[in-house]
């Protein structure tokens, strides 16, 4: 008898090789590319997607058809350069929202121009309450002729100055007559509702001083100033609310075409603006300076200019 056995022989599979690392890393760099993409859609502007779908649309260098593309190398359309930037993504422009943020966002300038803005319109706010609190005073009522109001750029001006037959000092003096001390005592209220610091500065005419040699309108300009300090502090004014008393002696004429003109004699009081006040304040702190004015009387005390320090 013949036995036939059969065999059965198992196919061995060959060795596979690398091949699925190459398609791995393939899948990886597109879902990079897509995330990529992606991203670029987010940040980017109306133009800059547009120019992207181009891109995919038509990525050789041939002129395409989209029309909000920006023009590349080879004009509108096609593959576009000007949006896809190797290593320049950070340079972009950032979308119309982030752009208005940005745009919104003040800088100094602007917050420094706002502020004088508010400063101004409270200053005309100021000097219109004067007005009116002078018309309703009845101290002040007589005087009203003397009392000018007016806004510099330091701040809200009051000038009180004198009337032909009406000085406020006595001749050649530091004397307030007893109304000008009566104004000074009416003045001191509404200065000390402000929250601002004052400088007081005196003025005469053109006329030279014809008392002593060593004395001039200088001193009796310094002298007069301090006299109206000392009235309004005896009217209530707080002394810190005092930032600076000046003599000017005839420097800066009211009436610059008559020099001689009684106007010119006159007591400048202005309520200073925060930047005015500053500026003051740091020219003096960097200098170190103290301008004293000469004590020619004993009952006339040392002024200082602004000083942090000052009693």
């Amino acid at each position: 008898m013949l036995i036939v056995v059969r065999r059965s022989r198992r196919k061995k599979h060959g060795h596979h090789g690398g091949a699925w690392k190459v398609a791995y890393a393939d899948f990886v760099t597109a879902m990079m590319a897509f995330f990529l993409v992606m991203w670029l859609i987010g940040v980017g502007t109306k133009q800059q997607r547009a120019a992207i779908a181009e891109y995919f649309k038509n990525p050789s260098m041939t002129p395409g058809t989209a029309s909000m593309a920006p023009p590349g190398k080879m004009g509108p359309g096609g593959a576009s350069d000007s949006a896809i930037k190797l290593g320049g993504a950070m340079d972009m422009p950032h979308g119309p929202g982030k752009d208005r943020r940005a745009a919104s966002r003040p800088d100094a300038a602007n917050v420094e121009k706002l502020a004088r803005e508010q400063e101004q319109a409270r200053l005309e706010n100021l000097m219109q309450q004067m007005h009116a609190a002078i018309e309703k005073s009845q101290a002040l009522a007589p005087f009203k002729d003397q009392l000018l109001l007016d806004i510099t750029p330091e701040g809200l001006r009051i000038q009180i100055v004198d009337k032909q037959n009406r000085p406020m000092f006595d001749t050649g003096s530091a004397t307030l007559e007893p109304y000008t001390v009566a104004i000074l005592h009416e003045l001191a209220g509404f200065i000390g509702e402000a929250p601002n610091k004052v400088s007081i500065s005196g003025h005469t005419d053109d006329a030279p001083y014809s008392g002593a040699a060593s004395y001039s309108n200088w001193e009796l300009s310094a002298d007069r100033a301090n006299a109206a300090r000392r009235a309004l502090l005896e009217g209530g004014l707080v002394e810190d609310k005092i930032a600076r008393v000046v003599g000017l002696a005839a420097s800066v004429p009211f009436d610059k075409a008559d020099p001689g003109d009684p106007i010119n004699r006159r007591i400048s009081i202005i309520m200073m603006t925060k930047q005015a006040q500053d500026a003051a304040l740091s020219q003096e702190q960097a200098d170190g300076a103290q301008v004293v004015k000469p004590v020619t009387d004993p009952s006339v005390s040392v002024v200082k200019l602004i000083s942090p320090s000052a009693p």
